[in-house]
């Protein structure tokens, strides 16, 4: 059966594919984990940033040389994230956020003070936000997230509600 992580993992896969040639280098923000390796079998050159608070510890990112700045579910955990986005210099951007959902609350992890979301994003907010940080977005897909071994009111409401928004965006 297909896991939800599965099949965010193919969906941005996919959207990767679309706009980006099999070998193009990624500055994915965060950490090495399960997403960016999984685009490293898909033929990226893929380089994490090393868990720096990237509110205020970004520089070292500005000028890296990479084909696309990756950021799949960072900037709800940032504070600031235009700062990084406004002052980064690549071309194309591949940004995805869990959006806002009417019917839970915001993600707050009380024993790691790294697992909390700032920002609980509609769509229209991280729209503008890349807009004033000198992005053009390009192409965006929304998709749900079910949980088909789940059942239940919220499990429903999974299956119908996008959860995930995902955009290719190049610099103004």
């Amino acid at each position: 059966m297909t896991t939800p992580k599965t099949r965010r993992f193919e969906k941005t896969r996919d959207f990767a594919q679309k706009h980006l040639p099999k070998d193009a280098s990624l500055l994915d923000l965060g950490t090495p984990n399960s997403l960016s390796a999984y685009l490293a079998t898909a033929g990226y050159s893929v380089q994490n940033t090393k868990g720096e608070n990237l509110d205020t510890d970004y520089h070292n990112y500005l000028n890296t040389g990479a084909d696309c700045i990756t950021a799949f579910e960072i900037f709800e955990h940032m504070l600031a994230p235009f700062n990084i986005l406004s002052q980064i210099n690549c071309d194309r951007l591949i940004a995805s956020v869990p959006l806002k959902l009417w019917f839970a609350p915001a993600y707050w992890n009380t024993k790691d003070d790294w697992d909390k979301h700032y920002h609980e994003f509609e769509q229209k907010q991280f729209d503008y936000l890349l807009e004033k940080s000198g992005w053009e977005i390009k192409d965006s897909m929304r998709w749900a997230s079910p949980d088909y071994a789940k059942i239940g009111i919220r499990p429903l409401l999974r299956y119908i509600t996008p959860r995930y928004y995902m955009v290719y965006c190049e610099r103004v």
